[in-house]
């Protein structure tokens, strides 16, 4: 690592980090150019204990000496700035320390990632970036062996989703399977029960559900809103419910996957 002062907001080498407030440039620099933005030092070092390769970091001069351990064995610029220059770079205030670019590792092909799994989830269409970090956060956290996410579902790496996941993102395997639902044939092959968590007249109460649980589950989530598509829900083993009380009939779908996943526990 070498450390690189700035203060002029315009230079070419921090276009990764410029202008984050517009989404459509969040959106080509890192699916198209290959990187993913892991912002505060826990993140970071989660990141790299991944394996994932560092390109640069930004940061206040008072984070140097908490991260210049962890980028020590790589020869990347450490771009180092006032609170106000940094601010003016990103659009946001940089409270959690630092930002760090970091190219993204090839995703692994879902029948390999599922192969010795025997709890995984799937996000059908979750948009919500907030929602898919906390998914994941549940996911580590609740002992699911890998995620699959759906071509229209919010990217895993995007900046919020990392944070939100505290990291998590970085350590349960995922990848996206690129059909769907025809992808469920995969997981069938593989032996997995789908389980499609929603509201149905036949569903079954998830206690029920994980009291015979079959040795290998797929929980499948849907999007905010509308939940799974009807198509979905035909690829289906069985669709199961949380009960609910006060008249409440649904919870969010972080939410659901974190009651899901304790029931499910192995």
């Amino acid at each position: 690592m070498h450390v690189v002062p700035i203060t002029d907001l315009d230079a070419p080498e921090l276009a990764d980090y410029t202008r984050l407030t517009d989404v459509a440039l969040r959106r080509r620099l890192e699916p198209a150019g290959g990187l993913y933005l892991a912002e505060s030092t826990k993140v970071i070092e989660r990141a790299l204990a991944a394996g994932h390769r560092p390109r640069s970091v930004l940061l206040q001069e008072q984070w140097l000496d908490d991260l210049a351990p962890l980028l020590e064995p790589w020869d990347v610029p450490a771009y180092v700035g006032s609170a106000d220059v940094l601010e003016g770079i990103t659009g946001f205030h940089l409270h959690r320390g630092a930002l760090a670019a970091m190219h993204r590792p090839p995703l692994p092909d879902p029948a390999e990632l599922v192969r010795d799994a025997s709890r995984v989830v799937v996000l059908e269409d979750v948009v919500d970036h907030t929602n898919v970090g906390a998914i994941f956060r549940s996911a580590a956290a609740l002992g699911a062996d890998a995620v699959l996410v759906t071509p229209r579902c919010a990217d895993p790496l995007y900046r919020r989703s990392v944070r939100v996941s505290m990291g998590t993102v970085l350590q349960v395997p995922w990848t996206r399977i690129p059909w769907w639902p025809e992808g469920a044939a995969l997981l069938h092959e593989a032996g997995f029960s789908i389980a499609a968590l929603a509201l149905a007249d036949d569903a079954v109460d998830l206690d029920a559900f994980a009291a015979a649980a079959p040795d290998r589950v797929a929980l499948l989530l849907g999007t905010e809103g509308d939940g799974l598509s009807r198509r979905a829900l035909a690829v289906a083993d069985a669709v199961v419910t949380i009960p609910m009380l006060h008249g409440v009939d649904s919870l969010n779908v972080a939410a659901a996957a974190a009651v899901a996943l304790w029931a499910l526990r192995t």
